[in-house]
Formats: structure tokens, sequence, C-alpha cells
């Protein structure tokens, strides 16, 4: 079984930068980030597919945020600049370890789940 470790989250100002890895125990097939605040639903932020390198992204944090890999480790990553209060939320990694799935926007389309990292922006 494939498990998942978040890591980089904490405190920044408004327009600092941040970068969230996420080391998984096998080669994934796609990997995502989502984020949840408090009252709201958990959304997805960025994905990548492993193999190809495709990428996707949210509107919110198009130009903002780069998500990459590192194939050898198994490791994803999140670069978030020009960071807003709005980001402020719990981000999880999650990956699908069972096949390629067509979509990889939603929750539902990953099997694996990390435990969470808070990243909070100040104004």
């Amino acid at each position: 079984q494939v498990h998942v470790i978040e890591s980089g989250g904490g405190w920044v100002q408004a327009g600092g930068s941040l970068r969230l890895s996420c080391a998984a125990s096998g080669r994934p097939f796609h990997m995502g980030w989502f984020r949840q605040s408090p009252g709201k639903e958990r959304e997805f932020v960025a994905a990548t597919r492993w193999a190809r390198g495709t990428t996707y992204y949210s509107t919110p944090v198009q130009g903002r945020f780069t998500i990459s890999r590192d194939n050898a480790k198994n490791t994803g990553y999140l670069q978030m600049n020009d960071l807003e209060p709005d980001d402020t939320a719990v981000y999880y990694c999650a990956v699908q370890t069972g096949g390629e799935r067509q979509s990889v926007l939603f929750p539902s389309e990953y099997d694996t789940w990390g435990q969470g990292t808070q990243v909070t922006v100040s104004s």
C-alpha cells in the first residue's frame, strides 16, 4: 500500500512563498494538491500526470503556483508564490496508484491521501 507524506506548510505574509513537498512510497500515476478552509469544501489546486508530466491548475492559482515532480524520488512539489490570504487552508496531497484516470481534477480520482499541512497567509 502506498503512503504519502506532506511537508513544507507554515505561516507567511502576503506576497511570500512556500514550497510543499509530497513524498510517495511508490510511483503514482498522478498526483494532485487540494486545499480546504473551514466551512468550505475541499477544492482542487493543481495536479500532474506522473508519466508525461502534464500539469493542471485551478484558476485562482494559475500563474502563481507550480507543480513539479522528481521521478527518481517519487516526490512531488507545489511551489506557491505571491501568496494571498485567500490561499490560507489545509493543503492535501493525493495520489492515484491504481491506474491512469481520465480526470485529475476531483478528489474521487485519487485513492491515497496525505494528512494535510496547514498554510497560513497573513495580510
